[in-house]
């Protein structure tokens, strides 16, 4: 004689919306993923990048976009090995940025220890047509390649997934411009208008001189100053020959040749700034 089974029902929550959240699915997570998911044996490479180091702190770039990758992955698998580029513009190709190009090449080994590339945010690792590039490349090799952005691994034969790297590609082609064409602007605006050195070895026929506190509250703070170009009065005089030469229609090379002739000194040490 079998025994029955007995079922009991769950007591109502008293927080409605915890309710909710329970009987939906795929609503339930904790950190990436449903509790009752069970943890994955993908072995993944991670991959991320930053542009600059003076500006930046690698360490915790590299942080963040690796918390973004395992939010992604949690439940599917874990990081075995990291790649991170610092330094680098996204506009190079994988294969001249250091650690992509060692990614690709572990990922062309037959005994490679991964399984799978995940991104720590697509605008630090593509940009145009990258993408689709660099992940047909990969799929060839049988590793696969997974995005924040996509929720999972690409497939290059699912139009969304190819529409959504087309945008992207897009978007970060944009912001690449719109940054580029505002940085221009600004600086040529600073010279311009305010006189504003910025920054290299000041040209021939000029010097440095300190103009003041920096404009910026920030960087006034800690003791930077504002310099500008003035004339050098060692080696003005020689420029302004050279431009009234050329007003009279001197060649270029006669304007040289008699620069040379009368050893007119046209370089000089570095001066330390004010």
């Amino acid at each position: 004689m079998s025994t029955p089974l007995t079922t009991h029902s769950p007591e109502p929550p008293d927080d409605l919306f915890t309710a909710w959240v329970d009987q939906t699915p795929g609503r339930a997570r904790r950190r990436g993923r449903r509790p009752d998911q069970p943890q994955g044996a993908l072995r993944f490479a991670f991959y991320g990048r930053m542009s600059t180091t003076e500006y930046q702190d690698p360490t915790t770039s590299q942080q963040w976009q690796q918390d973004n990758a395992n939010r992604l992955i949690a439940g599917h698998g874990t990081i075995v090995i990291k790649y991170f580029d610092a330094g680098y513009s996204r506009s190079l190709p994988w294969h001249k940025r250091p650690a992509a190009a060692n990614l690709l090449d572990l990922a062309a080994q037959p005994d490679r220890p991964f399984d799978a590339i995940v991104i720590g945010e697509y605008e630090r690792a593509f940009t145009g047509q990258q993408a689709i590039q660099t992940i047909r490349h990969l799929n060839n090799l049988g590793v696969t390649v997974w995005l924040p952005e996509a929720n999972g691994p690409i497939d290059l034969d699912e139009p969304a997934h190819q529409a959504l790297l087309m945008m992207l590609g897009h978007q970060s082609e944009r912001e690449v411009l719109k940054f580029r064409m505002r940085t221009t602007a600004a600086m040529c605006a600073q010279a311009h208008d305010q006189g504003r050195h910025l920054g290299g070895r000041p040209p021939y026929g000029y010097q440095l001189v300190d103009a003041g506190p920096h404009p910026n509250r920030a960087h006034a703070a800690w003791g930077r100053r504002l310099h500008r170009l003035d004339p050098d009065p060692d080696t003005a005089a020689h420029v302004r020959w050279i431009f009234a030469r050329r007003l009279t229609g001197a060649s270029t090379a006669g304007i040289a040749r008699t620069l040379n002739d009368r050893r007119n000194p046209l370089t000089r040490p570095a001066r330390p700034w004010p």
